[in-house]
């Protein structure tokens, strides 16, 4: 069957296709494979509405409701005590409405907010602060029944079963942008804390347990790259395998221009069988599952100075890079649920734009979802950028990202719907 794609909003000039974009194109990726979709605007000002991160689902199970944040701000970072609501949305309508509150939140990654996968269409998971700690509720939307855990999440597992965790407080200390006003590092005066790291949350007993400590990954990085004696590192972006028996998270560091370098590790959930997937000076910054054995990263080759996203094998060197000549640069990619279809974004600084991709694994093609102006050029870049971390539905036919309303000067909820993917 042949299937046509369509755009429905309004655009500007992308880079890729020069030519101004009203009710579709072909690219020479892309003829007759693609589905229908749709792109419209969710949610509505006055004020900002938004998730916060990608690879994981604003959708419960149903997809009858989804969860976000409304603040009534969002050009500056949040400070003490400033709070967002926490709500349900109505994904036909677009409405918000509130039912609790956070004190742990950024532009960025909201609050971690997650479906609990054991009551997914009843409860949510996201992080808050309470005196001076800082934990995650389990919250149950119909009673409103709240269960406190011991730490801010940072992932988690698809079965519901554990959640990570990792010190937001160090965290903050070092890349402010995605931690929470006040949090405290209580290893602030260490470079390489031993007690430290990533830790595992039992959603069932309530219990932590350290998986592997920043020092370890010290140990295992120092010998190849010794800069690392004089400089912090801290965790940060923490995913679970699809099966939950197997983590991925970033370690990083600052260069002496204080620049973000990064290295990758995976390790099971019992701290065993660690791997340095990618080693620092990679430039890797964003990267998902697309199933138990392969990964996708954006990161630099080694003698290359443009990131690109590669797919390769957890543990191997096998690096394939994804779409060739039509995905490039930076993004934040992510997979359908059959790991066929991969969305990421760009931005596009020669059009002061930023746009979505969806790229099919199989056929090795893709298209321009859509491209979205952003007249302030603040929220392309700087700490109050608006990032469209784009993230799927778990029926894998549609996807929601964040991106700016330019009518209104607001960031809101996109949602870009699928027919027959």
């Amino acid at each position: 069957m042949n299937r046509r794609h369509f755009i429905a909003s309004s655009f500007i000039t992308s880079l890729a296709f020069p030519a101004f974009l009203k009710t579709g194109f072909v690219n020479p990726f892309s003829e007759d494979e693609f589905p229908y979709f749709t792109c419209r605007k969710l949610t509505s000002a006055p004020h900002s509405h938004f998730f916060g991160y990608y690879g994981m689902s604003p959708w419960n199970s149903s997809e009858t409701k989804m969860a976000g944040l409304e603040s009534t701000f969002h050009e500056r970072m949040p400070k003490l005590g400033e709070l967002a609501k926490v709500g349900l949305i109505d994904p036909s309508t677009g409405k918000f409405e509130p039912i609790s509150e956070t004190k742990a939140w950024n532009l960025q990654q909201g609050a971690m907010l997650h479906w609990n996968p054991v009551n997914s269409d009843t409860e949510i998971i996201f992080n808050d602060q309470q005196g001076d700690e800082l934990i995650s509720y389990i919250l149950n939307i119909n009673s409103g029944k709240k269960t406190i855990l011991p730490r801010a999440i940072s992932g988690v597992a698809a079965k519901g079963k554990h959640a990570l965790g990792i010190n937001y407080g160090r965290l903050s200390r070092m890349r402010k942008v995605v931690g929470y006003a006040n949090a405290k590092d209580p290893f602030a005066h260490e470079l390489h804390p031993a007690q430290d790291g990533l830790f595992l949350i039992n959603l069932e007993t309530l219990q932590t347990q350290l998986i592997i400590s920043i020092s370890e990954v010290f140990e295992r990085s120092v010998v190849a790259y010794p800069l690392l004696k004089e400089r912090d590192i801290w965790f940060n972006h923490s995913v679970f395998s699809p099966s939950g028996n197997r983590v991925l998270f970033l370690a990083r560091t600052r260069n002496a221009k204080n620049k973000l370098d990064s290295s990758m590790f995976t390790v099971n959930i019992d701290g065993t069988d660690v791997k340095q997937v990618l080693p620092f000076g990679t430039g890797v910054s964003h990267f998902g599952w697309r199933n138990e054995k392969e990964i996708i990263a954006t990161f630099k080759l080694a003698g290359e100075k443009e990131i690109k996203h590669f797919l390769f094998k957890d543990g191997e060197s096998n690096f394939n890079q994804v779409g060739e000549g039509f995905i490039k640069d930076d993004g934040h990619p992510s997979f359908s649920p059959d790991g066929r279809w991969m969305c990421t974004d760009r931005k596009q600084d020669e059009s002061h734009s930023q746009s979505l991709w969806l790229f099919d694994m199989n056929l090795n093609r893709g298209t321009l979802l859509t491209d979205i102006p952003y007249n302030n050029h603040d929220l392309l870049h700087s700490d109050t950028r608006c990032d469209f971390h784009p993230r799927w539905s778990l029926s894998g036919q549609k996807i929601c990202f964040d991106a700016l309303d330019n009518g209104t000067g607001t960031r809101q909820m996109h949602l870009v719907e699928f027919i027959n993917i």
